[in-house]
């Protein structure tokens, strides 16, 4: 195992030295999709060296494995290209069925991600607009002064539902009587109105009500489910075939969904909130997360100017390199390449979806055995990239 480190130190110190050569030039020549041939390909890979980045991120994948127990999935690429992508361990340890790429994760916290997509692609609709009152599609919503924006960038100030509305459900995760899903949520906090942590926009404070909220303004505003809106806008139309939105109807479609396990490998029982959507229970795999993920450098899906206000940073009352955009987290010290990121963590999942834009690097990795390991990648980032980017590794969101 000490062979295979240092190897990869080695091997990365002939990379780095290498692809700095190429940077200005791959910089120009990232792939735009259908329009490359295959000579155009192989010349990218060529550039980055993507063979040798593939042979040294699997060792050093079955390093984490051995010594992290690492279980789960991974896609790591660059200028348009997969470099790397492998599945390891179970997607159920009772019966021992592996892993594989197309296995489906709770991909947590990074729903609010594709949820803050969903709203953006109804604004370049015109069917809202972000400064829209949320009272405009919630009328009996119980607090004053709360536009669709400040959901989005986490500045609404409301009592995250996750904490205070637990007390008031029953045991079996229903309150008065019914499922504890989005519109129960919205009940409660109409019928005991918990207290605000601050007033709307003074701070941000990361609030899982908030994008809960926002899956009732999109189906509020589309006349559909939030699960159908999405499958329809999002999920169909970039051939995201295992992806889809916690439901009765789609839970029956798919049969590709992992389970989610302590790291002890014993199961974890589904709980409160779990048919709260929107904040998370969306499903999906790293292969079909890649396919969003180049569909952001195009208009394919958003106009340009919804993504840039979504990778723009709007908690500036504290100075600092981390922001939150909308539906993104963002590393940025206005030296090095701005990271555009989010992490998540529901039910023993641990996911991490990490970009630098401009260098159109990605590393997707999803886990279903708890493991905080997940969020720590800077040697994934010391093989791939060839200049200093900063990484995660709190793991900082509980869903």
């Amino acid at each position: 195992m000490l062979k295979k480190i240092i190897f990869i130190l080695i091997a990365y110190s002939f990379v780095s030295a290498f692809v700095s050569c190429f940077d200005s030039h791959s910089s120009n020549t990232l792939n735009k999709g259908l329009n490359l041939n295959q000579d155009s390909i192989n010349a990218i890979r060529e550039q980055i060296n993507a063979d040798i980045k593939a042979a040294l991120l699997d060792s050093l994948f079955e390093s984490k494995v051995k010594l992290q127990k690492f279980n789960g999935c991974v896609l790591v690429a660059q200028s348009g290209q997969i470099i790397y992508k492998n599945a390891f361990g179970f997607a159920n340890f009772e019966n021992k069925d592996s892993l594989k790429v197309n296995s489906a994760f709770q991909l947590a916290s990074i729903s609010k991600t594709l949820t803050a997509i969903g709203v953006l692609l109804l604004k370049d609709q015109n069917k809202i607009t972000l400064t829209d009152d949320v009272k405009k599609y919630l009328p009996n919503f119980p607090y004053d002064g709360i536009s669709i924006q400040n959901l989005l960038s986490h500045r609404s100030g409301l009592p995250n539902y996750i904490y205070a509305c637990e007390q008031y459900c029953e045991k079996s995760n229903t309150y008065n009587g019914k499922p504890f899903d989005n519109n129960a949520m919205l009940e409660l906090l109409i019928e005991k109105k918990p207290t605000a942590y601050s007033a709307p926009d003074k701070k941000f404070e990361y609030c899982n009500t908030n994008y809960a909220l926002l899956a009732l303004i999109v189906e509020k505003a589309s006349g559909q489910t939030f699960a159908d809106f999405m499958n329809e806008n999002i999920f169909e139309p970039l051939n995201m075939k295992n992806s889809w939105v916690r439901s009765q109807k789609y839970d029956k479609m798919h049969t590709n969904k992992t389970n989610g396990y302590k790291a002890n490998e014993k199961p974890e029982d589904e709980i409160f909130a779990d048919d709260v959507v929107g904040d998370k229970s969306i499903f999906s795999t790293v292969e079909d997360i890649y396919k969003l993920d180049q569909a952001l450098y195009s208009d394919k899906l958003l106009k340009k100017e919804s993504i840039n206000l979504a990778y723009a940073g709007y908690s500036n009352e504290h100075k600092g390199k981390r922001n939150y955009g909308l539906g993104w987290r963002t590393i940025d010290d206005g030296k090095n390449a701005k990271v555009i990121y989010h992490n998540g963590w529901w039910h023993c999942y641990n996911t991490l979806f990490y970009r630098i834009p401009n260098k159109q690097i990605t590393v997707i990795v999803f886990s279903n055995k708890y493991n905080k390991a997940v969020y720590n990648i800077s040697d994934i980032l010391s093989i791939v990239n060839s200049t200093k980017v900063e990484s995660d590794d709190s793991g900082e969101e509980n869903l």
